[in-house]
């Protein structure tokens, strides 16, 4: 594994344990050439699946747009790291256990906006506001209720 600060390739591993409800191993990396440590993630391989858009494109799933739409939700909100890795991989199992190999964007939207509830109601209301194409105050004050269970 090569250092995110120095680029080398020799490191030692510090600490090991399992992560994303057992769907993951993180391991805590200490580089030999800088000093410095860092945190990798071991995970299996999976099958490809793929997204259907809207519109009916297919594309690969990517953990990583996932994961960016997901941070946006989440900006400068008060919620922990591993937190968001934990509703990340809940997402993502409900992805690969569907019973197609081919998702729609539609039941992802869906699922994403399960996990952000539970996270925090502003990143919730902020995915929505996209997802569900927000178009005036009253849909912000819909979806701010549904937070509340009204």
């Amino acid at each position: 594994m090569r250092c995110p600060f120095c680029g080398q390739d020799d490191d030692r591993v510090i600490d090991s344990r399992p992560a994303e409800d057992g769907n993951a191993i993180r391991r805590r990396r200490e580089c030999q050439a800088c000093g410095r440590r860092y945190t990798t993630y071991e995970r299996v391989e999976r099958f490809p699946v793929r997204v259907v858009k809207k519109d009916g494109r297919r594309e690969n799933y990517s953990r990583n747009k996932l994961l960016t739409g997901i941070l946006k939700a989440c900006h400068k909100l008060p919620i922990e790291s591993e937190r968001i890795e934990t509703a990340l991989s809940r997402i993502e199992r409900k992805i690969f256990d569907y019973e197609s190999d081919e998702v729609p964007t539609h039941l992802i939207g869906e699922w994403v906006m399960q996990e952000l509830r539970k996270l925090h109601k502003v990143a919730y209301i902020r995915f929505a506001s996209v997802y569900r194409e927000f178009r005036g105050a009253d849909d912000f004050v819909r979806a701010a209720q549904e937070t509340e269970g009204k």
